[in-house]
């Protein structure tokens, strides 16, 4: 299991960044980005925290990578605020997509989706099929999530992105000890969304390759 999508108590998850990278490991995780919500007011806290829980990899195996999830952030203000963001050391760029869960800002997905320091479009909801083409042409991948009421949209996500070539990740999206999942479920929730096996073995040597990038 890769996730590239979680949260700490540095924004409002429940763990503490060593407890939650000790639960992934007892998960089978071979890495993990702490992606933290983040706008203007809070991003070099976060990646300064971020890159401090780095200690971990000297004690367990698993990557640990350092990032944000610019989350309602106004779409016009996303890809400097991605750039500066990259600038500080992160590794990981999500931005909080257009779920159909909560009130985000329309534009954000075309604004992420054109981005090239965006890496991952968190729960992107019902996202266009213009907004999915941008996506594919920028390599910025498309989530498909674990988390409830963001993942009533997976379906929907998974049929554009095999329509039109656009990049699919499988995350938690984890701010509980209970969100952590394995592999085995990751496989569930991406075949759960449409995908045959084989295509949901895809996105996970995606999350692979971009771990080994980094």
């Amino acid at each position: 299991m890769i996730d590239l999508h979680t949260h700490t108590i540095f924004s409002d998850g429940e763990l503490i960044p060593s407890e939650l990278v000790r639960r992934a490991v007892i998960h089978g995780y071979e890495a993990i980005a702490l992606t933290d919500h983040a706008d203007y007011t809070n991003l070099e806290q976060l990646l300064d925290a971020a890159k401090k829980a780095k200690y971990l990899e000297e004690e367990w195996d698993i990557r640990v990578l350092s990032g944000v999830e610019l989350t309602h952030v106004p779409p016009r203000k996303i890809a400097p605020m991605a750039k500066k963001a990259k600038e500080l050391g992160a590794e990981i760029v999500v931005v909080h997509g257009e779920t159909i869960s909560e009130p985000v800002a329309q534009g954000t997905n075309a604004a992420s989706a054109a981005c090239e320091y965006v890496d991952i479009l968190a729960h992107p909801g019902l996202i266009s099929e213009e907004d999915v083409r941008t996506a594919a042409e920028n390599n910025v991948f498309l989530e498909l999530t674990a988390r409830n009421g963001h993942n009533r949209t997976n379906g929907h996500v998974a049929r554009l992105a095999l329509e039109f070539g656009a990049t699919l990740v499988v995350n938690t999206d984890t701010h509980a000890p209970e969100n952590l999942i394995t592999d085995e479920t990751a496989l569930k929730i991406a075949m759960g969304a449409g995908l045959t096996e084989s295509r949901a073995k895809e996105a996970f040597k995606a999350s692979k390759k971009k771990v080994a990038e980094i």
